[in-house]
């Protein structure tokens, strides 16, 4: 009986899953500005992908090599930013209006001890309040496949890898 592989949308379902529920704690919290808190996600994400990639290997016996296993973990990445693109711009627009207001309120607070002048802030706040949403996106974007590539580098490395030769006869 052949073990049955479990695919990268499914690992990537889960962790975008858990990323969700672990933002949406921090959001009814009142803690998705508290910086410390928010670099947990990053744990959950190399943590997901690690147990992916070892996940992947044991499932194939094994018979895997350091490619197979970074391939499977950055398609995993791919499936959980995808996925998180989509759940970021529903909360901005429709989950929680509000969130992006915080947010902006909190950076003119930032900008202000930073000495800069009340124009200045005011620039910065208006390209910002007019680009927030692509903003957001993109700092999804690069963000998680940066820790993803990472974490898929990481997991292929730490997982058990003992490639067969396929033209070799066992006997």
């Amino acid at each position: 009986m052949e073990t049955k592989v479990t695919t990268p949308v499914v690992k990537g379902l889960i962790i975008s899953l858990i990323l969700i529920v672990f933002g949406l704690v921090l959001y009814f919290t009142d803690q998705y500005m508290n910086k410390t808190l928010s670099y947990i996600q990053y744990a959950i994400i190399l943590g997901g992908i690690i147990w992916g990639c070892t996940t992947y290997s044991n499932q194939l016996n094994n018979n895997v090599t350091f490619g197979n296993l970074f391939a499977h973990g950055f398609k995993i990445t791919a499936v959980f930013t995808v996925i998180l693109v989509v759940y970021t711009i529903l909360s901005l627009k429709v989950l929680f209006p509000e969130m992006a207001d915080k947010i902006l309120e909190q950076t003119t607070a930032e900008l202000e001890k930073q000495n800069m002048s009340e124009e200045q802030i005011d620039q910065a706040m208006s390209i910002t309040k007019k680009f927030f949403v692509p903003f957001a996106i993109g700092g999804v974007l690069v963000g998680y496949m940066f820790i993803g590539a990472i974490s898929s580098l990481l997991g292929a490395a730490i997982a058990k890898k003992n490639p067969q030769d396929p033209f070799v006869q066992q006997g």
